[in-house]
């Protein structure tokens, strides 16, 4: 113990109406201007067909529009909150020009064409998170934190730069598109190196086992940030594997390794959640096991399932970190008390069989997909696994009477699922001008292999087989647990950090 003790941090909210820095409030009008014209962009591209380009350098497509208008609104969401959140911090200007920065070059990145252009911004768009991060320069933790978020960013751009070099030396193009259309002379081990990187480098970014250490150790970062993080920035995974998806989907072995990975990190995801503490990284966990999801998703050859989830996830995870401070008040302990009455009865497990099963066939009926034999029914079947967990989980709220609760749970989730399925429709619509958007891959024995091991291993951690062992209980708190230069250790130090 140092002996120092915390100057109270209890005190009356900022005034907004207050004298303000000019920089923050001018950022925050350009950051919803921005919307404003994405939007607009989004409706030229559906109406009019707006493509514009600069030949060999960019090129607004379907993603591009699509991802500038989520990007934006999650800007525009995080200036608008920091407004108040930054009040009064010595860092509050170079904040709002980071975040600003931060979602320009995000904006840039998605309408890319020149492989040199897309990898200065892939790195540029690290660097910006990383700065975030360790926007408390007083704060030794959050330096700590900013330094392993940056080596890992650097090492992730620097796989792209191999693999964009690799497929430049096999293709001799120069552009994304370029690559895309020459993806398919690819092979041999130019190939593999192009694509093993490609793949890395979106695990990296995307926070999946074993590279999910930077995101469990930016708790340092403001809250604002937080959210911009893990609503936009791991989503970037998913979005290059969808720009190179002419190169990974030319071998079903690296596919099918794509789906292991990304089941592996769902299912890691939800182990490391159950042991953390504190909301904040529960929140990390989560998105670890989402953006599982979502490269499996892409390795089972859905990419606009993957672009659809990533949409969907942010916007939930944005607001989950905006709310954080009523998620702390939901789960204090007589919360939990409650919850923890009453059983899992037969009624119980009846109405969410029904319930899941009956979201898989709205999702088949909407959008077609798993009525071949295919990789469409391992995609069918985890969205009636994530309909299932979804149920149990309302179903077990013992506090409500049980007629509210079995007649409640269908009724939320089915339009919930038909929403999900419109949504992914569109989205596939409008991204039907790329090279590959779907490409369901054959069925084979390891993929049934993977789905029974992940149905196995989600319905061992139902029954809390992982609580009882102490030596996995104890190796998922290590393999959870962040970097120790980044654990605060005395509150007093976040005070003096003027965070």
């Amino acid at each position: 113990m140092s002996g120092s003790t915390s100057k109270p941090a209890v005190g009356a909210l900022p005034d907004t109406t207050a004298e303000r820095p000019v920089v923050p409030v001018a950022l925050t009008w350009l950051a919803w201007s921005l919307f404003a014209a994405s939007v607009a962009a989004l409706v030229g591209r559906v109406r009019f067909g707006f493509a514009p380009e600069i030949p060999g350098v960019v090129a607004v497509d379907g993603l591009t529009v699509l991802m500038w208008v989520v990007v934006a609104f999650f800007g525009g969401v995080v200036h608008s909150y920091s407004r108040r959140y930054m009040a009064g911090s010595a860092h509050e200007t170079e904040f709002f020009l980071t975040v600003f920065g931060f979602v320009t070059v995000v904006m840039t990145l998605v309408a890319a064409d020149h492989l040199a252009l897309f990898g200065l911004l892939w790195l540029a768009m690290g660097l910006a998170m990383a700065r975030l991060i360790g926007i408390v320069d007083g704060w030794e933790q959050a330096r700590a934190a900013a330094a392993v978020a940056r080596r890992y960013f650097v090492a992730s751009s620097a796989l792209l730069g191999v693999a964009l070099a690799a497929l430049w030396w096999a293709t001799g193009a120069t552009t994304v598109s370029g690559v895309a259309a020459a993806a398919d002379a690819l092979g041999g081990p130019i190939w593999l190196v192009a694509a093993g990187s490609l793949v890395l480098a979106a695990m990296i970014q995307s926070a999946l086992v074993p590279f999910h250490g930077w995101l469990l150790s930016s708790m340092t970062a403001p809250t604002p940030a937080s959210a911009l993080m893990h609503a936009g920035f791991v989503n970037a995974g998913g979005v290059l594997l969808l720009r190179f998806a002419p190169v990974v989907t030319g071998d079903a072995t690296l596919m099918l390794a794509i789906v292991a990975v990304g089941a592996a990190s769902a299912l890691l995801g939800k182990l490391l959640k159950s042991v953390r503490p504190d909301v904040k990284s529960k929140l990390a966990c989560s998105t670890v096991g989402q953006m599982g999801f979502m490269i499996m998703q892409a390795g089972l050859g859905f990419f606009g399932a993957a672009i659809t989830h990533l949409i969907l996830h942010g916007f939930y995870k944005a607001y989950q970190f905006l709310g954080a401070g009523g998620g702390i008040e939901r789960t204090s302990p007589a919360e939990k008390a409650k919850d923890a009455t009453g059983g899992f009865r037969v009624l119980d497990l009846a109405v969410t069989l029904a319930t899941g099963l009956a979201g898989g066939a709205v999702f088949v009926l909407l959008t077609g997909k798993g009525t071949s034999v295919d990789s469409g029914l391992l995609l069918v079947l985890f969205v009636v696994f994530t309909t299932l967990h979804a149920a149990r989980g309302a179903v077990g709220h013992a506090e409500l009477p049980a007629g509210v609760r079995y007649g409640a749970v269908p009724l939320a989730f089915l339009p919930a699922i038909t929403v999900y399925a419109l949504v992914y429709r569109a989205v596939s619509t409008l991204l039907a001008g790329l090279p590959v958007v779907t490409a369901p891959t054959e069925l084979t024995a390891v993929h049934g292999l993977v789905a029974v091991a992940f149905l196995a291993a989600y319905l061992a951690m139902e029954a809390g087989v992982h609580e009882r062992s102490r030596r996995l209980y104890v190796a998922l708190l290590n393999a959870g647990h962040p970097s120790p230069g980044t654990v605060l250790t005395n509150t007093g130090e976040y005070d003096d950090g003027g965070a």
